[in-house]
Formats: structure tokens, C-alpha cells, sequence
């Protein structure tokens, strides 16, 4: 391979391409040792046709298979109950509770999935304990919930390339009575005087990084509401380097509020039952981390079949950016911006 090949085969995998525009991701991409690279999935949800197909030996996840294990972390929202016990929540439209066999699909992709949202608890206390026992035994941890209030509002700590980060989770979409209690389990519910404590406190605790997961907003609508706004810059305010938001089922648009990325909603990323083009077309995030916050993020698109299973999105142009940026860019997914150079001078990559 000239210098030349291999300088662009490291800048497209660094930066974008999906494993159906360029089979670069199965080349092993090492982080330099002083930044992390972390990706963020919308909803993930395993019950109903997903779920039978998994059943069946399908893959939802096979096309992203080396996309989602390049990255250094993994984070998704688990949209859904993982258990075989429990009672579906009476007189609520929509309840989820995938079987545990599903679990085969996350483990080695999602390093961590948030529980805060509005089906997590679908199926009781019982189920959701369950959930949480399952997804342990898998390796992979959970935040934005927990068998009590204080486990559901503490954060989950990373610890990579010498980058300390706290990912806290939160709700706000009803039932109110899934959050946790301080003697029963369930989800972080969002007050805000209660965020901007947990994010101090992890300031306080030498977190590097704080990012807040959001399960916030109304569903299908194509802009953020007044509300998600005012909360997302009183978190900035309080601390967290980025913001990134999910349960609209709809992409967003993303934001700069002093300097740090704000990415509204994720959309879906696997989930069936849903028939518009809007529905269907959720992003994933990527971020570069470094000890002073996010030094780069790109969203890549991602096109959802009848079935509910993702599929890589060719050339569109979706949100991005880089530290000392003042508004948001648009990259394609074969575009690689020089990153711009941290406090020691060094470029971030």
C-alpha cells in the first residue's frame, strides 16, 4: 500500500465511512492513547418482528457489526424489558419485553445501554430487575437506572486512554411512577435541579467528560421543543460537555451551545412497526474525547427497514464538528476535517 492509500484508508476510518460505503472497518483502528472514541445509538428494541427475527437467526446489527466494535465505547438506549417475567403495564398503548436470547446481538457491540425511558419498566419491577441482571451477566453495564434511586441517578464511569468519563441518563416521558425510589428500582427521572446536581457531582468526583442521555421530547416532531432547549444549555451551564437526546423516533438536528455539541435526538435505530421516511432514518453519533471534552463528532445516517433493521446510508450530509467551531457543520460520510489541536498543541485525530 503507497503512504498515500494508507494515510486515506486511516483518515476514512477515523472519520465516517459506514461499512457499506467502504469496507474500511475491518481494519483495526487504534485510538491514540490520549483520546477516546465513543459512539451513541437512538433506540434499541428487540421485542415484536426484531425479536422474532432474532428468533429466527436474523442479525439486525450484522451490517454495523465492525463499525460498532471499532469504537473504543459503545452506548445505545435499551427500548425495551429483557425478561420472561412480569405483567404488561395495564392501559399503556405499547409495552416491550424482549426474550433474553436477544442479548446475543448487543454482546460485543454495546459496551453500555441507558434504561431511562418510557418502556424499560414496562413489564414491573420484577422484569426490569430482570433486565438489569441480564444485561450484567452479558458485560455490558447500564445507566439511567438501578434497583434504587440513588444507583439510577449515579453515573456510570469510563475510564479509557486516560480519559475519565461520567455518562448520566435520564427520562422525561410518562409514567412518572417508573422512576426509582429509594428503596425499589426503576429509571432516573429528569428534574432538573436533580441533573444539574448529578452533574456537578460528577465534576466533583474528577470526571473529565459528562455527557447527559436524554429521553426527552415529543415523538415526531422535527425540532426541538423550548423546554429540551432551555434544560440542554442549564446543563452545559452546570458542566456537560455534550448533550444527546432520543424517544422523539425522528432526528433532530444538532446545536453549539458555549462550544459544545448538542445532538437533539438520535432517532431510531433498531425498531419496527414504524412507516414513515422520517421514522426511519435515524443518525449514529460518534465523538472523539479527549481530557478537555469533545475535540470532534460526526453523526453518520442510518435507514430503517419494514423489518426494523438498520441499514448504512450512502452520501448524505449530516451534522458535525470539531472544538472552537461556532456552528454546526454538514460532512459526508468520505469527509475528514482536521480536527484542531488540543491544549498541548498536538492535533486530535
Amino acid at each position: 500500500m503507497t503512504r498515500l492509500a494508507a494515510v486515506l484508508v486511516a483518515l476514512f476510518a477515523l472519520y465516517g465511512c459506514t461499512a457499506a460505503a467502504l469496507d474500511v472497518h475491518k481494519i483495526a483502528v487504534a485510538s491514540r492513547p490520549d483520546t477516546v472514541r465513543m459512539i451513541f445509538a437512538g433506540d434499541v428494541m428487540l421485542d415484536d418482528g426484531v425479536g422474532r427475527a432474532i428468533a429466527a437467526g436474523d442479525d439486525p446489527l450484522a451490517e454495523f457489526d465492525a463499525f460498532l466494535r471499532d469504537a473504543d465505547y459503545t452506548v445505545g438506549n435499551l427500548e425495551c424489558a429483557i425478561a420472561t417475567t412480569g405483567e404488561a403495564t395495564a392501559h399503556k398503548p405499547y409495552t416491550f419485553r424482549a426474550h433474553p436470547s436477544v442479548l446475543r446481538v448487543l454482546r460485543g457491540r454495546f459496551d453500555a445501554m441507558s434504561v431511562a425511558n418510557n418502556h424499560s419498566r414496562d413489564y414491573g419491577h420484577q422484569a426490569f430487575d430482570e433486565t438489569l441482571e441480564h444485561l450484567q451477566r452479558a458485560g455490558i453495564a447500564f445507566f439511567g437506572g438501578g434497583r434504587n434511586l440513588r444507583e439510577a441517578h449515579a453515573p456510570l464511569w469510563i475510564e479509557r486512554n486516560g480519559v475519565r468519563i461520567a455518562l448520566l441518563g435520564y427520562n422525561e416521558f410518562q409514567p412518572r411512577f417508573f422512576e426509582a425510589g429509594p428503596t425499589w428500582s426503576g429509571i432516573a427521572w429528569s428534574e432538573d435541579s436533580e441533573v444539574v446536581a448529578d452533574i456537578r457531582a460528577a465534576r466533583g468526583a474528577g470526571a473529565d467528560v459528562v455527557i447527559p442521555f436524554m429521553h426527552w421530547d415529543w415523538e415526531k416532531e422535527p425540532k426541538p421543543s423550548e423546554r429540551s432547549q432551555r434544560l440542554a444549555q442549564l446543563m452545559i451551564e452546570a458542566g456537560a460537555d455534550a448533550v444527546v437526546g432520543g424517544h422523539p423516533h425522528v432526528t433532530q438536528g444538532a446545536a453549539i451551545y458555549k462550544d459544545r455539541p448538542i445532538v437533539w435526538s438520535l432517532g431510531n435505530f433498531v425498531f419496527d412497526g414504524f412507516e414513515t421516511a422520517e421514522t426511519r432514518r435515524g443518525w449514529l453519533l460518534r465523538l472523539t474525547l479527549d481530557r478537555y471534552g469533545v475535540a470532534a463528532w460526526n453523526t453518520i445516517a442510518v435507514d430503517i427497514d419494514e423489518a426494523g433493521m438498520p441499514h448504512p446510508v450512502k452520501g448524505e450530509r449530516t451534522p458535525c464538528g470539531q472544538r472552537g467551531d461556532s456552528r454546526v457543520q454538514h460532512c459526508g460520510a468520505m469527509e475528514a476535517a482536521s480536527a484542531p489541536p488540543d491544549q498541548t498543541g498536538r492535533p486530535v485525530r
